[in-house]
């Protein structure tokens, strides 16, 4: 594979291209189509997954039956890693959102490299801890705000993950279902539809189709984290 692609991805962006090469040649690319389910929770896995394009739901189902959304992964992102590293179960289900370009690559493998290239480590250590930071901050969203502060919270989430940023303006270029919304913000659709209608009145967003604009990302964030 051309190791041009490998550097858009943050894992091995610091990385020289004798070592792309390397890691090239351990990597397997493969397309999956809209709704494809790449994970199945509690499942047995040993491979890895990297976004080379598309979009990845990454979500969980409660005892309840319900679908809770974790996040929902774009180019550059990472998921399967947990079994990689504890030798587990999968912890939660991937499905694709459209057709998705993946990068493939085996357990075995992927701690070769984290032996043989330690940035790779460092990055993947960051990557790591900036999701737990994004986990507490949802706990606390979940649990302590009403319903605006929810479906706001879970916007910004968004915002911070494949939002455009244009002049204080942050575009979320392809806004999820408001089912999706719903089990991210842990709502209603009704309360999402609601509370982005209400949103749009307050002055915060504009919603275009699908796409989804914050017209003061500092403000928004302010009011709302």
């Amino acid at each position: 594979m051309d190791i041009h692609d490998l550097k858009t991805i943050p894992l091995f962006s610091e990385l020289d291209d004798d070592a792309l090469n390397d890691i090239a040649r351990m990597m397997v690319r493969q397309t999956y189509k809209k709704d494809n389910m790449v994970l199945i929770e509690e499942e047995v896995g040993s491979t890895m997954f990297i976004i080379l394009s598309g979009r990845v739901k990454i979500s969980r189902i409660s005892d309840e039956g319900r679908e809770v959304i974790l996040s929902i992964l774009v180019d550059g992102d990472f998921f399967g890693e947990m079994s990689i590293l504890d030798g587990q179960t999968r912890s939660a289900n991937a499905v694709t959102l459209e057709d998705t370009e993946l990068l493939l690559i085996h357990r075995e493998n992927f701690l070769r490299i984290l032996h043989d290239y330690p940035q790779v480590a460092i990055n993947l250590l960051k990557e790591l801890a900036h999701r737990l930071r994004r986990s507490d901050e949802q706990i606390k969203s979940l649990s302590l705000q009403n319903a605006m502060g929810k479906v706001a919270s879970t916007l910004l989430r968004i915002a911070d993950d494949s939002g455009i940023i244009k002049q204080g303006q942050v575009e979320i270029p392809q806004l999820p279902p408001q089912q999706d919304l719903a089990n991210m913000a842990g709502t209603s659709r009704e309360t999402i539809s609601r509370v982005i209608k209400s949103l749009g009145q307050l002055g915060y967003v504009k919603k275009e189709g699908s796409k989804l604009i914050i017209l003061d990302y500092d403000k928004f964030r302010e009011d709302f984290s």
